[in-house]
This record gives structure tokens, sequence and C-alpha cells, in this order.
């Protein structure tokens, strides 16, 4: 009994094996749908060949073109001036920055003037008896001598015997004693070279002013100067006087210089070459960080595309008969965003928009680039 019932459930498994097979080859060959092919399409645009100004960035923080640090010297206690020596504080041509208390050094100077002034007294009874033709010159000297102002300069002596008779009385060497401690004397007065203002301000008033101590910085703020680092390969192309673009950091002022000095040397390190460019504005403040657009040249013949439109292998996608293909082109320049070409033939239909997963052989749509497809 147990062998027919195996019998038969083998029997059965077999046939409903043979129609689970007839199932699948029947499953298989039913047709499958068929899928329209997807045509991409592309922005393209007409190569216009034309002139490309290669506008090389740079940037840097301008300083003030006339500057200058304050040193003492002389020693002395830094005496109470018209105005506070304080950073931000404005001086004219000329007008007294520090004054030092001079007092002392001041007496020793006309303690020299008058051994000076005594010793041309002394001389005047000779010089009238042995040189009458030369008394009446030097009694006008000693006549506007004064104490109280700046030794004047000693009378010409026309003669070999005036010269001898002049410095053997000690007169030469009390003269240029007494000149070089008035110029010492001046030390002790600080003017302000050209008008401008004091950036630092090392010390205040009743500070001891020691010799060399350093007691500030003053600057002029009319002119200014940027240093930028230009590629030596641009470094036969920029001219002095070149004018120059300037923008701030936050791209909302605009400047414009010149290019006013071009350094001579390279840096080795950097293969770099130091150009100053000059700058005039009431805006600028010393330490402002610029950026400057140089003109380096004029590249004939040429066009500027966006830098992601370059493959790697110095080609572009181009069209011709709504196919995309390749065609090798020649870079001259790169910036950040953009990069100019050569070697394209006038009139080549290229595209002006990246195409994701484009290659060459690919059947596209053209959709010609305008005006209103640029500005959006």
């Amino acid at each position: 009994m147990r062998k027919i019932i195996l019998t038969i459930l083998g029997i059965a498994l077999i046939i409903l094996s043979i129609f689970g097979a007839n199932a699948l080859i029947e499953s298989k060959t039913a047709l499958k749908p068929k899928l329209d092919k997807v045509v991409k399409t592309v922005i393209t645009e007409k190569v216009k060949n034309g002139t490309i100004a290669i506008i090389v960035p740079a940037n840097g923080t301008v300083v003030a073109k006339r500057r200058v640090e304050l040193y003492a010297e002389v020693q002395g206690v830094f005496n109470k001036g018209s105005k506070l020596f304080k950073p931000g504080e404005t001086y004219k041509q000329g007008e007294t920055i520090i004054r030092i208390d001079a007092t002392e050094y001041a007496a020793s100077v006309q303690s020299a003037k008058s051994n000076l002034y005594n010793l041309l007294t002394s001389i005047m009874p000779d010089l009238r008896l042995d040189y009458p033709t030369i008394f009446e010159k030097w009694q006008k000297y000693l006549t506007n001598f004064d104490m109280n102002n700046a030794t004047p300069s000693l009378p010409e002596m026309t003669s070999e015997k005036e010269k001898y008779f002049i410095s053997g009385r000690g007169i030469l060497t009390s003269y240029y004693t007494v000149k070089n401690l008035e110029q010492r004397l001046g030390k002790f007065r600080i003017s302000a070279p050209f008008d401008g203002i004091v950036t630092e301000a090392l010390v205040t008033e009743g500070t001891l002013i020691r010799s060399g101590q350093k007691l500030g910085e003053f600057i002029n703020t009319d002119v200014y100067e940027l240093e930028v680092s230009v590629s030596k390969a641009y470094s036969d192309l920029l001219k002095i006087g070149e004018s120059v673009s300037l923008t701030n950091l936050e791209q909302n002022q605009e400047f414009e210089g010149t290019v006013s000095r071009i350094n001579g040397s390279v840096d080795q390190a950097s293969q770099t070459i130091r150009a100053f460019i000059e700058v005039k504005d009431k805006r600028l403040k010393e330490g402002m960080y610029l950026e400057a657009k140089l003109n380096a040249k004029q590249e004939t013949n040429a066009i500027e595309i966006n830098r992601g439109l370059l493959l790697e292998n110095n080609q572009i996608f181009i069209v011709r008969d709504s196919i995309l293909d390749l065609l090798e082109v020649t870079p001259v320049y790169f910036s950040d965003k953009k990069v100019v070409l050569k070697n394209i033939p006038e009139g080549t239909v290229m595209i002006s928009r990246p195409v994701v997963g484009a290659y060459a052989g690919m059947l596209v749509k053209v959709l010609e680039e305008t005006k209103e497809n640029t500005t959006n």
C-alpha cells in the first residue's frame, strides 16, 4: 500500500513540474515594452574670436607712501606741547610734534656763543691797525651778532693773510663748535616733515626720553601704496603708470590706482615680482585689505569661457549635426572662474553650459544661448 501511495505522489510531482516549466517558458517569450530613446537638450553658442584683456588678480594691504618713524637723538624730559602726542592727532608741516626739555643744553650753547663773541671782540683792535681794509666787514658782523638767534655765517675771507690771522686766533674752531652745538640743540624739537597724522605713540608727557629711543610713527594720509606680488610670467607686461582697478574685501567700495614702481628682482621662493600701486582716496586707511586687477596684456583671436567647460585634456565639447564631438584647444590664461582659449575656428558651435554624462557621439538637441538665457 505504501508503494502505491509513493508512486502516485511521484507521478503528481512530475506533472506539476511540467506545468511549471511551461509557465516559465511562456513568461519569457512575452514581448517587452519598447523604451523611447532620450535626447538631451544642450545650450550652445557660436564662437566669436576677439581681443580678450587678461586681468591678473592680486591683493595686499595699503600702507602710507610717506611715513616717518620718530626717534630721539638726544636725552631729556618730554615737555608738554600745544597738542597731546596721541594716535590720531594731526599736525601740519613744520608744527612741533615733540619738544624735549633743553634748558641745560641751551645754556651750554649760549656759553659757547659767548666765547666766540669774546674772541671776535678781542681781534678788532688788531684788525683796525694791521688790516684796515677788512676791518669794516668784521665790525659789521660783530654788530649783527645776536646771542638769542642762530649764529650767522662768518664773513668771506678773501686773502691768505686774513685766513691765517682769523684761524690763528681760534675763531674758526670756536665758530664750528658753536654751529655743531646749535645743530644738536635743534634735535630737542621734532617737527612734522609733512601734513599727517600720528599712528603710534610710545611716550607721554613727562617721560624721560633716552637717545635712540623710538617715540612713535607719523604718516601722510594723502597718498597710499599697495604692494602686490605678480607672477614673473607677467613681469614684462606690467607698465609703470598703468591704471589699476581696486576693490575692498566686502566688494562694496571701488578705488582707482596706478602702477608706480616695479621691483627689478624675482622672489626666489615664490617666483613672483613685487609691484607697487599708488592710490589716492580719502576713504582709505592704512592697513586696509584691497584686491587689485592688473591689466597684464591683450590676447588677440581668443575667447573666454567658464573653467568648467574645459576638459582635463584641453578639449571642449562642440556640436556637429546634432552630435557631440571633442575639439582640442590651447588655454593661454586661467583665472579663478574663467579660462582664455585660442585655436578655435570662428563660428564653431560649442557647449556653453556643462552637460552631465556628456560623451563624444552623443545625440543632442541644440538650444542656442541668447542674452536672456545668459542673464538667467
